[in-house]
């Protein structure tokens, strides 16, 4: 019998949460093979069993956040006759009517202090009205059974949907976000909370109290709802609890402007003689390579050469004292799909040229995205780049990532007329491709003139480089 316990994915994480069990009690497990998804403060991971046999037992349910070295499951070498399944729902079982739990036991199961219900009137022509919390909590029967992440649970418990009714589209039949999206539009459904509790259960010509206001207020001021005996559509806020990356993300950013005093140096790069290069090498690296040659790895190879001229920039600020690194650990910021952002690590990146550096950057951001980073690969940035151009975007000035000391942002690269000098000193008008260098940086580790010389070095090696012969 071996223990699966909660693994240290970070040298700072503490605990994880459970997103996704990819086996059921009874199953063969394969040593190496995928057994559950943890979402922590430094990325969301898919973890392998480090044992083969059979998944006896599961101890933490989707969902539920424990501590590091957790049991979260038990693994035996042969099949464990009448084991029982812990937490998670039986995946087939079909989702419980809402009317198999009358009312008052339904908010006493939603609420932990709930007050004394009444028992359920007679019945009569006239539906009565019901518990505001009842609409909520008759949802969390029906989203039983049903494979979704903890976020996505929320948004159909809020929005009082029978998930049985919801067509999944994820792997596995895993109802997604934007699947709960769409049956929202569809239906015209409101927040259950912003609900009068008359309308969350059937049209009534009994006018309800007024509904008690939503979680969280409207941005401008608006006139106080009132009950309504039909639920409103289209109209209303919608309140979206934070996920683990957001609201780690949320907690390092703030800590940064607490910690570093941010300022800010910005240079326009001609990237004309890198586009060049692009141009003339497009189809055939994407053929070789599988993806596109963009002009991040450019950028990416300036920048690393420039840290060795101006290393206090690839350097990490202690109590009283400034640790300069003697290697390039260049970490890329990854969005995954808007729902939050990570920031993967090459490691000993001076001691790639620009075709290896470009090739790390896609399998970083692949495996990011399809959560098949591990712990040493989210860990020992020493300088970050924030690609934010291929949104098109002017200007982006990045918060540090703490505890190194600058962050680069790259933004859009457009067409635009610039004058151009000749070999004899004449000058020209000519239509080259051009964008901004943002750097955010930390005035403690040096000052203005140091990360203007800076910016000005990585400017130069784009403009000037023989890119052609680093492919």
């Amino acid at each position: 019998m071996a223990e699966i316990q909660m693994p240290q994915l970070g040298e700072s994480v503490t605990e994880g949460t459970i997103t996704k069990w990819f086996k059921a009690v009874g199953d063969h497990v394969a040593e190496d093979e995928v057994l559950f998804e943890v979402s922590t403060d430094k990325v969301d991971s898919e973890v392998p069993s480090p044992v083969s046999g059979y998944l006896a037992e599961i101890r933490v349910p989707e969902g539920e956040t424990v501590e590091v070295g957790a049991v979260l499951a038990v693994v035996t070498e042969a099949p464990v006759e009448g084991a029982a399944a812990a937490p998670p729902p039986p995946r087939d079982e079909p989702a419980a009517p809402p009317t198999e739990q009358p009312p008052a036991k339904a908010a006493e199961a939603h609420r932990p202090e709930a007050e004394p219900v009444p028992p359920p009137p007679a019945p009569s022509p006239q539906p009565p009205t019901a518990s505001a919390a009842a609409p909520a909590a008759a949802t969390d029967g029906q989203t039983k059974g049903r494979l979704m992440s903890p976020v996505v649970r929320q948004l159909v418990h809020d929005y009082g949907l029978d998930a049985s009714r919801i067509t999944p589209t994820g792997p596995g039949g895993r109802i997604t976000r934007a699947d709960v999206e769409r049956e929202i539009r569809a239906r015209g459904a409101t927040r259950a909370v912003d609900r009068p509790a008359s309308a969350a259960a059937a049209p009534s010509p009994v006018v309800s109290p007024p509904a008690a206001p939503s979680v969280a207020p409207p941005v401008e001021p608006a006139p106080a709802r009132r009950a309504s005996p039909t639920p409103r559509s289209g109209t209303g806020d919608t309140v979206e609890p934070l996920n683990n990356i957001r609201r780690r993300t949320a907690e390092h950013m703030v800590a940064s402007k607490a910690t570093s005093p941010h300022a800010y140096t910005v240079v326009e790069v001609d990237y004309e003689n890198v586009e060049r290069v692009r141009r003339a090498h497009r189809d055939e690296w994407k053929a070789t390579e599988g993806f596109s040659l963009t002009y991040l790895p450019f950028i990416a190879r300036a920048v690393i050469d420039a840290l060795a001229d101006f290393p206090h920039l690839n350097a990490t600020v202690g109590d009283g004292e400034l640790v300069v690194h003697n290697y390039v650990n260049l970490a890329i910021a990854v969005d995954l799909d808007f729902e939050g952002l990570l920031a993967p690590v090459i490691h000993e990146a001076d001691d790639l040229r620009l075709r290896a550096i470009a090739r790390a950057i896609n399998d970083l951001a692949t495996r990011a995205r399809t959560k098949k980073l591990s712990v040493d690969d989210i860990t020992g940035g020493t300088f970050t780049i924030s690609n934010s151009g291929s949104f098109g975007s002017y200007l982006v000035l990045p918060i540090i990532n703490q505890p190194q000391v600058a962050i680069l942002s790259t933004d859009g690269v457009s067409r635009k007329p610039v004058v151009v000098t000749a070999e004899d000193g004449t000058e020209a008008v000519a239509i080259h491709s051009v964008g901004l260098l943002g750097m955010s940086w930390d005035h403690r580790a040096f000052d203005g003139g140091y990360a203007a010389a800076f910016l000005s070095a990585v400017k130069a090696s784009i403009e000037t480089r023989n890119w052609e012969a680093e492919l």
